[in-house]
């Protein structure tokens, strides 16, 4: 009993926000992307400009090298959202990958942002 009172006390004040987590694998070729790369970009920055992503990227191996794989978190309010969402891409429009789709409560981490007034840049980290 003492253990749970701990855990809850602890877990109390956490975020407790739900994302959708994509994580996408290729079902070509690289080289058979680049045909729809532009599209694909303008649709990302489109949901990013809309704050609909909160991340998106590829995934590498732990040696940094790119095996094709992405991942993007997306604001949804719910997992058919979150799908209708990854289905505009014109990446998975036009078959060339695929996705599964993740709930992901967010609990603990930081943010950290800076604004240079002097050259008006922003550093995230």
């Amino acid at each position: 009993m003492i253990d749970d009172e701990r855990v809850a006390a602890l877990t109390q004040k956490m975020l407790r926000k739900k994302f959708y987590v994509l994580l996408s694998k290729p079902l070509v070729a690289p080289e058979q992307l680049k045909p729809v790369l532009a599209a694909h970009l303008e649709y990302m920055i489109g949901l990013e400009k809309r704050g609909v992503i909160f991340a998106s990227g590829p995934l590498a191996d732990a040696e940094g090298a790119p095996h094709g794989e992405g991942l993007t978190i997306v604001r949804a309010a719910n997992a058919a959202q979150a799908r209708a969402i990854a289905e505009g891409d014109p990446f998975f429009k036009n078959g060339l990958r695929t996705f599964d789709l993740k709930e992901w409560t967010l609990m603990e981490g930081t943010v950290g942002l800076r604004v240079n007034f002097s050259d008006q840049t922003i550093d995230v980290a």
